[in-house]
C-alpha cells in the first residue's frame, strides 16, 4: 500500500476510530493518542494490508486491541460514550423535551459503566456506529451468534438499570412531595 492509497483509505477513518477509542477509553486526549498510535501501526504494516479484505474492519480491530491494552494498563473501566437516545431535529421538539432527552442520554451513559467491556464494545459498534453483524464479527473476532447474545444482554441490562433508576427517582419524589 503506497502513501496515496493509505491517505485515501486509512486516514479518512480517523473520526470513526476516535469515536470507537473514546467509547472504550472515555478520555479525549488518550483517544486521540490511541488513533495516532493505530495509524503508526497501520503505516508500519501497510505492505501486509494488501491481503486484508476489509481495511476498515482491520483498523477497528487494531484500535480495539490498543484500547483494551491501555485499559488493562491503567486497570480501570471506561465509560461508554453514546449519541442522543432519539434522533430528532431540533425544530421538532421543544426545549423541555430536549432537556429530557439530554438527561436520559446522560443516565444511559452512566449506566453503561456497569456493562462488561465486550457488551459495551458490541453495543457501541452496533447501535451507535451502525455496523452490521458481519462487520462486528471481523472487528471483534466473535461469532455473529455471540454478538447477538452480547447485544441482547447489554440492552436488557441497560433497560433494567434505567427502569430501576427511574422507579427509584419517582419513589423519592413521592416521599418528598407526599
Amino acid at each position: 500500500m503506497d502513501a496515496n492509497r493509505f491517505q485515501g483509505e486509512i486516514l479518512p477513518m480517523k473520526n470513526k476510530l476516535y469515536r470507537f477509542a473514546y467509547s472504550l477509553l472515555n478520555d479525549s486526549e488518550e483517544s486521540m493518542d490511541a488513533v495516532q498510535e493505530v495509524f503508526i501501526k497501520l503505516w508500519n504494516i501497510r505492505n501486509k494490508m494488501e491481503t486484508v479484505s476489509s481495511p476498515e474492519a482491520f483498523a477497528m480491530t487494531v484500535t480495539r486491541n490498543y484500547c483494551l491494552d491501555r485499559i488493562k494498563a491503567r486497570r480501570t473501566v471506561s465509560l461508554e460514550q453514546t449519541k442522543s437516545i432519539m434522533y430528532t431535529e431540533a425544530d421538532e421538539v421543544g426545549p423541555e423535551r430536549r432537556i429530557e432527552i439530554r438527561d436520559a442520554a446522560g443516565h444511559i451513559r452512566m449506566l453503561m459503566e456497569e456493562l462488561p467491556e465486550q457488551q459495551k464494545a458490541v453495543l457501541h459498534l452496533r447501535d451507535i456506529e451502525g455496523y452490521e453483524f458481519e462487520e462486528i464479527e471481523k472487528m471483534l473476532d466473535m461469532t455473529v451468534n455471540s454478538i447477538r447474545v452480547n447485544l441482547s444482554r447489554a440492552r436488557k441490562k441497560l433497560r433494567e438499570l434505567y427502569l430501576k433508576r427511574v422507579d427509584n427517582g419517582s419513589e423519592k419524589d413521592k416521599i418528598y412531595t407526599g
